[in-house]
């Protein structure tokens, strides 16, 4: 399933808003399909911004933020650890 920026704006008459902040509002209607979706892979094709909606569970919400963050396994572990240490 894809949401082509260019298509919306012809097809529904619907403009898309970048903000100050390098931020894209998309009008709700545009959106309508996809329900429930929080995430979408950004693509461009040839000179388009293409969206496709993504469902994530929450465990891979958590993994894409620590892997963002630059976390690793080894970083998870020593913080489970810190916070079971007794000693602190």
């Amino acid at each position: 399933m894809y949401i082509i920026l260019t298509a919306l704006i012809t097809e529904f008459e619907m403009r898309a808003k970048l903000t100050s902040k390098n931020q894209l509002t998309v009008p709700t209607a545009a959106l309508s399909f996809c329900e429930g979706t929080e995430y979408f892979d950004v693509t461009e094709d040839d000179g388009r911004i293409v969206l496709t909606p993504v469902r994530l569970d929450r465990a891979d919400a958590v993994r894409s933020k620590l892997a963002d963050l630059g976390l690793g396994e080894d970083d998870v572990a020593d913080a489970v650890g810190w916070t079971r240490d007794e000693e602190r």
